[in-house]
């Protein structure tokens, strides 16, 4: 048990790193969510069509 606890703290003090800055995995996410709203904003009348 000991060895693995060593092994686990010695990972989380590696750590890991982001392939790109927080901020641009920020922004895309935005944009993805963006994106994802005026997709179904695109199609918001198509219930009451029929």
């Amino acid at each position: 048990m000991h060895s693995v606890l060593l092994a686990t703290q010695e990972y989380a003090e590696h750590g890991t790193e982001l392939a790109v800055s927080p901020v641009v995995f920020g922004l895309s996410a935005f944009g993805g969510l963006v994106a994802m709203l005026l997709v179904t904003y695109a199609f918001r009348s198509v219930g009451t069509r029929h």
